[in-house]
């Protein structure tokens, strides 16, 4: 099968690319640079130049390939309303020049949160929020399985974990506890945060485009909710700060993630594909050091 991605050098972009290869998949990225197009070469994929505004190209890709990953997104807040416009634009075309084809399109989102509790694969994302504009990306790809073509979504947790994170929210957590000198949490810590290994979001995603049926929403969650206290009290140990409460009002749009309660579950993905995560854990990653090396 051969498999276009946007994203292929980014974090699940390039173990998506290994894992396609690795499975006997030929793979095209689009790069937006020559630095991007080597991550994906030495993925074992091939490079194509090119961003997110290249529409013609980006159909062009896609309507020569036999399944689509779409996994590129520039987080700018500023430009945040714009980004999703092109988004729905492009999926729009692509809608059209695959209409009847059969091929697989599928895109990553998030996780949603519930005021029932732990999300399922049948949860909307919701409208509001910082990133809540990508509720209507996730609409417009699920739309084109109403146009014959193979499209779903591969909603990612929280946190997608591994070595050589450097960008994910796990990170910049690290990062952030080593400003404030201390290992935080709010309240009391009980608030969860879902959890999946790159290799195990890499292989499901995989799985989607090999074979998940049309209008498949699919949750890429090794562990349904990660207690935000374990994961401070973790990075306490790696790094000697201690591990306490912080007001999260007085940290602006981080405290709003870091006291967050979004728990998700996957066992309707499990049972669709025979999906069964295997990589390390969140604590065995953060407890292995993997965040906490300054080396």
């Amino acid at each position: 099968m051969r498999v276009f991605i946007t994203g292929a050098s980014g974090w699940i972009g390039s173990a998506l690319t290994h894992d396609l290869v690795a499975h006997g998949h030929d793979v095209v990225g689009l790069a937006r640079s020559a630095s991007s197009a080597q991550r994906i070469r030495s993925a074992g994929g091939e490079a194509v130049l090119g961003d997110m505004a290249d529409h013609a190209l980006i159909v062009e890709q896609a309507t020569l390939a036999d399944a689509t990953a779409h996994l590129a997104f520039a987080l700018d807040f500023d430009a945040f309303d714009e980004t999703i416009d092109n988004e729905v634009a492009l999926l729009d075309m692509l809608g059209k020049a695959l209409a009847g084809s059969g091929k697989a399109l599928f895109a990553a989102s998030g996780t949603p949160t519930t005021p029932r509790g732990t999300a399922t694969e049948d949860d909307a994302l919701a409208p509001g929020g910082p990133a809540g504009a990508r509720a209507r990306t996730a609409a417009a790809v699920l739309a084109l399985a109403d146009r014959g073509i193979r499209a779903g979504l591969v909603r990612m947790p929280r946190t997608v974990h591994g070595v050589g994170d450097r960008n994910g929210l796990v990170a910049a957590l690290v990062q952030f506890d080593r400003q404030l000198g201390a290992a935080v949490y709010v309240g009391d810590g009980s608030n969860r945060w879902p959890a999946v290994h790159v290799g195990d979001a890499a292989r499901l995603f995989r799985r989607a485009l090999e074979s998940a049926p049309a209008g498949s929403v699919l949750h890429a969650v090794a562990e349904e909710g990660v207690p935000m206290r374990a994961v401070a009290e973790s990075i306490s140990r790696q790094t000697g700060m201690p591990a306490q409460p912080v007001d999260a009002t007085t940290l602006g749009v981080f405290g709003a993630l870091l006291g967050g309660d979004q728990p998700a579950s996957s066992a309707r993905t499990r049972a669709l594909l025979g999906w069964e995560p295997t990589g390390p854990t969140l604590l065995e990653d953060l407890d292995a050091g993997h965040y906490t090396q300054t080396g």
